[in-house]
């Protein structure tokens, strides 16, 4: 017997890719089984979606655990997303953050000046990327509540000391810990689709103190010794060579769109994009504007630089960087 599941299913069953929590999730899977028609042919779907419920539940109970063993250590996400920098003592990451950001960090010639993760917000172009510094991490020391940092965030911006001879073996100890609390440090351009990858995180690396001494060489070295295939930029906190492009790179790692909107008559909004994941949809910004606009949506026209001009376009038009968009409902 066919399913013949109602529009409302539909609706409802697309607001699964906007899901981020274990609560959100099971509203949705008790809103679904709610409109599915009951009858012998929705048996099976039925019975998924209770079975999905029984496992997200779990989920919150696991994460409820945690954060009652890590209190406090709990950063809220804001901007275009949030990127944790991870690295040893004294690579520079404090001293990075507040070149980046403009912002006074806490900054000493000894190790173990940052105690607790803060964040902080980095600009680029017309957006803001959220930087989360962190105590360092060895081989033989990490807190025990940032590999579940590290799991919540979006990516994580690896430092490098390039005055440390030895620093592809000392970065190499941070990988392998992190991968020993099932936290797995990828290429940025690897395809780590949530939530079936959560734990796999897009890395940057960032070889720190180019301007010092034997800087070249070690940072040669990293790319021959180092275990992990990851994207390398030299930079340098004090003069600033490099910074521009590690914004850039860093930006790149959220696989974001920049997403303009614009009201009818009116000239675009540039100054406040909609930051959403790539691969979104019209559907997916009317969701992020207002629930009402998804609701009542009817279509779209999209103006871009690649010559689009006012083009319409139906609910699952894939949005672009910079696309402006103008919702019709």
């Amino acid at each position: 017997m066919p399913a013949n599941l109602p529009p409302e299913y539909h609706r409802i069953e697309a607001e699964l890719r906007e899901a981020r929590t274990p609560e959100e999730k099971i509203d949705i899977y008790e809103r679904l089984i709610r409109v599915i028609p009951h009858h012998k042919g929705t048996d099976k779907l039925i019975a998924m979606y209770r079975q999905k419920i029984a496992k997200a539940r779990e989920e919150g109970e696991r994460q409820a655990s945690t954060a009652k063993r890590v209190p406090g250590h709990k950063v809220e996400k804001s901007g275009a997303g949030q990127v944790v920098l991870a690295g040893p003592p004294n690579a520079g990451k404090s001293s990075l953050v507040r070149a980046l950001t403009g912002v006074e960090v806490e900054v000493a010639d000894y190790p173990f000046t940052t105690r607790s993760p803060a964040p902080f917000m980095m600009p680029f172009e017309n957006v803001k990327v959220q930087l989360v510094d962190t105590p360092p991490v060895t081989a033989e020391l990490m807190e025990t509540w940032f590999p579940e940092m590290v799991k919540m965030a979006d990516a994580v911006l690896l430092v490098a000391d390039l005055g440390d001879p030895d620093a592809a073996a000392t970065l190499d100890g941070v990988i392998k810990r992190l991968r020993e609390r099932k936290v797995e440090l990828v290429k940025g351009d690897t395809d780590v689709p949530p939530p079936w990858s959560p734990f796999r995180k897009r890395t940057l690396l960032a070889a720190n103190k180019i301007d010092v001494g034997g800087a070249a060489k070690a940072f040669d070295d990293l790319g021959v010794l180092l275990e992990g295939p990851f994207e390398r930029l030299a930079v340098s906190a004090v003069s600033g060579r490099g910074l521009e492009s590690l914004r850039r790179a860093v930006f790149g790692l959220l696989r974001v769109v920049r997403v303009y909107s614009k009201i009818p008559g009116k000239k675009a909004e540039k100054d406040s994009p909609f930051a959403l994941r790539t691969g979104s949809t019209v559907m997916d910004m009317a969701k992020a504007v207002h629930k009402d606009f998804a609701e009542k949506l009817q279509y779209a026209r999209v103006w871009n630089a690649s010559g689009l001009d006012g083009l319409r376009v139906n609910r699952d038009y894939v949005l672009a960087d910079e696309d402006v968009v103008e919702l019709h409902i």
